[in-house]
């Protein structure tokens, strides 16, 4: 069965299960739902957990053996089991389908889990803990969705506030959901409960929103123009160094220049991507990315970025954050359509 990290607690209500899996990339959500599985636990005089960190090198056979023995201390106890990676391995699938095929009495098994791709979704080992156990999902929330979430979350410390404040306060956070709920949780110190109106919210909030130049890049790589012009009015506000974002801005650019140039004499996208050192949350952005640049458009964008680069030095004329939002814009709307 599968369920969202909001509805988790409906569930919960009705009684406790044996076996419990959350994945997900919206990391407090995520730890939101376990605290939640955890307090119930404890509420139920689950009274003893134990913890495994399934990364390289975990022996697999220590779920096994907590999964048999008896706690001298409690007679319900809490299997806490973390994969980092997502990926169990050969041995891991197989004790995780063992462990299902055989959950222990007295015993709640919470398994936490990143976002998953397709085929580990649709492995052997997660469809034998989405049988046995309630999967709950921890999905960001989308921008469009995430005013009701502000709501949701208002309504739980009793106040409320109208569609065009919440999309206000949506904004302002721009996608961050802790940022979002530290701001809910300064409304809720600084006003009583009941509806709060546009200038109580507005006076109350700060600009959250993370202007930084790895959010800029990945919006003109991702093709979000309306994205890259709106951080980088923030980062000019801030007063963030113009060479710090002509620096990540045309390291991007230098690598999809040489993926691009790798892609036209037929080589492989994987191997290309690790010859040019590409790899964690780049890695997808690059990826996607590449698939819009020729090697040529590459090659005239890194040509503006050196000629920005004069600008910023004083050896040439003009207004140099204008050039870089016309670089930022050019890169994000290339391919697109």
């Amino acid at each position: 069965m599968r369920t969202s990290s909001e509805d988790l607690p409906r569930h919960l209500a009705k009684g406790l299960g044996p076996l419990y899996v959350i994945h997900g990339e919206a990391m407090l959500l995520a730890i939101e739902a376990a605290d939640t599985i955890r307090a119930a636990a404890r509420a139920a005089d689950y009274g003893e957990r134990e913890v495994f960190i399934a990364e390289q090198h975990f022996k697999w056979a220590e779920l096994r053996n907590s999964a048999q023995s008896l706690s001298l201390f409690a007679a319900r106890k809490v299997i806490d089991l973390r994969i980092p990676s997502g990926k169990p391995g050969v041995e891991g699938a197989q004790a995780l389908q063992d462990h299902c095929a055989n959950l222990p009495p007295d015993t709640i098994t919470l398994i936490s889990l990143p976002k998953l791709e397709n085929t580990a979704l649709k492995s052997k080992w997660f469809g034998a803990l989405e049988q046995h156990g309630l999967i709950i999902s921890a999905d960001e929330i989308a921008l469009a969705a995430l005013p009701n979430w502000i709501a949701s979350r208002m309504q739980r410390q009793q106040q409320s506030t109208d569609k065009e404040t919440l999309a206000f306060l949506a904004q302002r956070v721009e996608g961050n959901l802790l940022a979002a709920l530290q701001e809910i949780q300064k409304l809720a110190l600084l006003f009583p409960p009941g509806p709060l109106t546009f200038e109580q919210v507005s006076g109350a909030v700060m600009d959250v929103a993370r202007y930084d130049v790895f959010k800029l890049s990945a919006a003109m790589l991702g093709g979000d123009a309306a994205r890259f012009a709106h951080i980088l009015d923030g980062l000019r506000a801030e007063g963030t160094a113009t060479v710090l974002i002509l620096w990540s801005l045309a390291d991007d650019i230098r690598l999809l220049a040489k993926t691009a140039r790798a892609l036209q004499q037929g080589g492989n996208l994987d191997q290309a991507l690790r010859d040019a050192r590409v790899w964690g949350m780049k890695k997808p952005l690059v990826e996607r990315a590449v698939r819009r640049f020729s090697p040529a458009f590459a090659e005239h964008a890194l040509q503006r970025a050196a000629q920005i680069d004069r600008l910023i030095k004083g050896l040439r004329q003009g207004d140099v954050w204008d050039e870089l939002l016309q670089l930022g814009l050019r890169c994000a709307r290339v391919g697109m359509r």
